[in-house]
């Protein structure tokens, strides 16, 4: 770090470093840490905007509490750089999200600040309530204060240790970080309810005055008590949290150090559950950032002169795919309905929203009700379609289980990010969902080879009688023209794409395109399978018959996936043909680019190709007519 740009920021090496300066210096602290993050995230690219919203927050409670012994939870983690910069990572700071470079979130096992390993949403309260509570059973006199945004308030679990907490009554301190955001603008009751700040800061004021100018047990005092009461009720947003047994104070500006020090300090010395609301601005210090703060929630590496520039064209994406499916479908199916949980940009969503306002449905970070609310839908004689990132579908994995497959009912989830994520790591990476959704009885489940492939999954899934899932990964896809039109593709029926000797490769989904250059180099059979449930088994009986093995690849872990399945039908059939399974390790991955960590698991053409050879090396050296026999 360069001393003579950020004197201040270049003494700081950890949070004692901070609590040297006077309170006087830390205005002066705060803006040289904004606009090291703006230089930083410029040069390396990362979450932007949540972070420039935090800085002087941040600072008061790094200068406050005695972290690490003080536990501070962030949620989400989309606005832990600041956090990172000063505990001791501003040297690393530009390596975020790349490989054996700083994880995107906190972590645990990456510094002793990072008191909760967080990625999704809507955790902090929860985990700090149960460490206040761990403090507290081991007499131990640590103060634990959650960040929660406004965005992730949205979701079920906040409210859940909410509930738990003011009955308790711990020393707990949740900061409501209020910024009308999460990715998109923030959607439903709750944001109308925060939006009224102007007049509860005056009334918070007048309050506070008049408290202070009168006897604390005069009977005009219990008046002004009880006016309070009503009057919060109906101005100011705090009337929930103080029901559910937090002391609210605020709403307070975010950005005014001083008083954010000074309230900071009050809250501390306050027993028992407390609720600070802070207002800030998502992309604060940073002009265009604060203009368009959807397009700077996450960059790439950018000019911050000339702010971050239009992507050139280029191939589509699945996502891309998924979103020209969706209003093509609505304009040909007056039924259809999308439903999306706070992921509209990421989910492709934003055409359809446009297009079909009556028929979009943002339910905020609320995956569980994102699916119990299409089974709702699907009941009354809708067709919803769920817009779901894989490791998200995790959240709602009960209601899929028992609000829509149980009941049959035809709901269609395009989960998107399946499979290798890359740089936001093992929070975000979508391993899991083969494993988990295959064990669902009558779930209809596909994975496209490439972008035409994954229209006419899509229509396939639609107009399918009871649920379905296409999954489908980020990013481009392979460059094959994905078509306009709304056909579908028989049930239940792979693709033959190559007829070759000794071996067969099965391959489901992403995977297609790298296997297809190693069927090609050692002249083996290449099968599309399209669908994981079912499976082709008619067409994998006749394969049986004519290759001395089978090698199945999918982009998955391998325990429970798409290759489990195919063993599970050879031992039902009592076939001993070899199966070599290829897919995702039995650990979680670590944050990289997809290409890297598809290597690293030996799913691109190379690490295929030496899987093949090491395991059917004697095979692949005997005569093709010894090979069949």
């Amino acid at each position: 770090m360069d001393a003579a740009t950020y004197p201040r920021l270049a003494r700081i090496a950890s949070p004692a470093d901070l609590r040297q300066f006077p309170e006087t210096e830390l205005p002066a602290v705060a803006e040289e840490l904004r606009q090291f993050l703006i230089a930083s995230v410029a040069s390396s690219g990362g979450h932007f905007g949540a972070n420039l919203g935090v800085v002087e927050l941040t600072v008061a409670l790094h200068y406050l509490y005695a972290t690490p012994e003080d536990r501070l939870i962030w949620d989400v983690g989309h606005q832990g750089y600041p956090h990172k910069i000063l505990t001791g990572r501003a040297e690393r700071i530009t390596s975020i999200k790349q490989k054996d470079g700083l994880a995107p979130f906190p972590k645990r096992a990456e510094s002793p600040y990072d008191a909760f390993g967080v990625g999704h949403s809507s955790t902090s309260i929860s985990a700090a309530l149960g460490m206040a509570l761990a403090a507290q059973h081991q007499g131990e006199a640590r103060r634990v204060v959650a960040v929660i945004g406004d965005g992730a308030l949205t979701a079920g679990m906040a409210y859940e240790a909410l509930n738990h907490g003011g009955d308790i009554e711990p020393d707990l301190l949740v900061v409501l970080n209020d910024n009308g955001m999460s990715i998109s603008e923030n959607v439903g009751a709750l944001t109308k309810m925060l939006s009224r700040l102007l007049v509860s800061r005056r009334l918070n004021a007048l309050r506070e005055r008049a408290k202070r100018a009168m006897p604390r047990r005069s009977l005009m005092a219990r008046f002004v008590k009880r006016w309070e009461e009503h009057a919060k009720g109906m101005f100011v947003p705090s009337t929930l949290f103080e029901e559910l047994g937090f002391h609210y104070t605020g709403p307070i500006d975010g950005h005014d150090l001083p008083q954010l020090l000074h309230s900071l300090r009050t809250v501390k010395e306050l027993r028992g559950p407390q609720l600070l609301h802070v207002i800030t601005t998502k992309g604060k210090g940073y002009a265009p950032a604060e203009r368009a703060q959807i397009e700077y929630h996450a960059v790439g590496p950018f000019d911050p002169a000339r702010g971050v520039q239009p992507k050139p064209p280029g191939k589509a994406t699945y996502t891309d795919v998924f979103s020209d499916w969706l209003c093509d479908m609505a304009a040909a199916d007056a039924r259809l309905l999308g439903i999306t949980p706070a992921m509209r940009e990421g989910s492709g969503l934003v055409r359809f929203s446009r297009d079909y306002p009556q028929r979009y449905f943002d339910v905020g970070i609320a995956e569980q009700h994102a699916v119990t609310l299409a089974a709702g839908m699907a009941c009354a004689g809708a067709k919803p379609v769920v817009a779901i990132y894989s490791s998200f579908l995790q959240r709602a994995y009960d209601q899929l289980v028992h609000d829509v497959a149980l009941q049959k009912l035809p709901v269609l989830f395009a989960v998107d990010r399946a499979g290798v994520v890359g740089p936001d790591g093992p929070t975000h990476a979508g391993n899991l969902d083969l494993s988990f959704l295959r064990c669902v009885p009558g779930l209809l489940i596909m994975a496209p080879g490439d972008e035409r492939e994954c229209r006419l999954l899509l229509s396939t899934g639609f107009h399918h009688a009871g649920p379905a899932v296409v999954r489908y990964p980020r990013g481009v896809g392979t460059g094959v023209a994905a078509g306009s039109d709304l056909a579908t593709v028989p049930v239940g029926k792979a693709e033959l794409r190559r007829h070759g000797h000794t071996l067969a490769l099965l391959v489901f989904g992403a995977p297609l395109a790298a296997a297809a250059r190693v069927a090609e180099a050692l002249d083996l059979t290449l099968v599309n399978m399209r669908f994981i449930k079912p499976l082709d088994t008619a067409l994998l009986t006749e394969l049986a018959r004519d290759h001395a093995g089978f090698v199945s690849i999918e982009d998955n872990v391998i325990a429970g996936g798409a290759g489990s399945g195919v063993g599970e039908w050879l031992a039902t059939q009592g076939l001993t043909l070899p199966l070599l399974q290829l897919g995702l390790p039995d650990h979680f991955q670590e944050h990289a680019s997809r290409e890297q960590l598809l290597a690293e698991a030996g799913l691109d053409a190379a690490g295929i190709e030496a899987a093949i050879r090491r395991r059917y090396a004697t095979l692949l050296q005997r005569p093709r007519t010894q090979q069949t026999g």
